[in-house]
C-alpha cells in the first residue's frame, strides 16, 4: 500500500500531470472507495456504482488541470464532492432504458428505491473520514504488537466489554484498557497528521 503524500496539495499538483501514473494510482486508491460507497448508499447496484466511480474519476482527470484553490473555504474535497454528487444525481435521474409498465413486483421494487437526498455531500464527507480511519488504522496496526491491536479491535471496534476481552486474550483487564488507550491515541495522532498534511 503506498504511503500518503507529504501534503494533500502536493498530490493534487502531481495528478495535474497525466504522465504521473503513481500519483494517479494513489489518488484512485484514496478516492475510488469513497465515491463507490457514496453511490451504493444512494441505492445504486454494485456494477452501477463501479461505473459511476470510474466516470467520476474520468471527469476529474479531464478537469483537474483547471482546479485552483482560489477560495480558502472551498477545498479540493468540496470540489470532488460536487462532481460526485452531480454524477450520482445524473445517474439516478436518468430515465431507464426499459420503462416498466407497472403492476408487477419488479415495478414495486423500483418504486421503493431510495431517492437521492440532499445529504450526499455529508455522505461523501463521512465516507472520506471512514477511508481516512482505514488508512490510519493500517499504519498504526503495523506499529503495535498483535495482542495490543486485538485488544483494541475487540473492545472498541467490536464493542466487547474489556473484562470479556481480557478473558479471551488471557490478559489482565488493565492491559486491555492500556492497549485501547494507546491505540486510540496513536490513531488520533495519525489522523491529525493526515489533516495537517492536507
Amino acid at each position: 500500500m503506498s504511503q500518503f503524500p507529504d501534503t494533500r496539495l502536493s498530490l493534487i499538483v502531481e495528478i495535474q500531470s497525466p504522465e504521473n501514473r503513481g500519483a494517479w494510482a494513489e489518488f484512485v486508491m484514496l478516492y475510488r472507495p469513497v465515491i463507490y460507497r457514496m453511490a451504493r448508499k444512494q441505492g445504486m447496484q454494485d456494477a452501477d456504482a463501479q461505473d459511476l466511480a470510474q466516470s467520476v474519476l474520468m471527469r476529474i482527470a479531464g478537469a483537474i488541470d483547471r482546479w485552483k484553490k482560489t477560495d480558502p473555504s472551498i477545498g479540493f474535497r468540496n470540489w470532488l464532492s460536487r462532481i460526485a454528487k452531480n454524477a450520482i444525481l445524473s445517474a439516478l435521474s436518468r430515465p431507464s432504458r426499459v420503462a416498466g409498465i407497472g403492476g408487477t413486483d419488479i415495478q414495486d421494487l423500483i418504486d421503493q428505491q431510495p431517492s437521492v437526498d440532499q445529504g450526499v455531500e455529508r455522505a461523501f464527507a463521512m465516507e472520506y473520514l471512514r477511508e481516512k480511519y482505514h488508512r490510519a488504522a493500517a499504519s498504526v496496526q503495523t506499529d503495535v504488537d498483535a495482542i495490543t491491536w486485538q485488544a483494541f479491535e475487540m473492545s472498541v471496534v467490536e464493542g466487547k466489554p474489556c473484562v470479556e476481552v481480557a478473558e479471551l486474550l488471557a490478559k489482565p483487564v488493565g492491559t486491555i484498557y492500556a492497549a485501547r488507550s494507546r491505540v486510540m491515541r496513536r490513531l488520533r495522532d495519525q489522523v491529525q497528521q493526515m489533516e495537517i498534511d492536507e
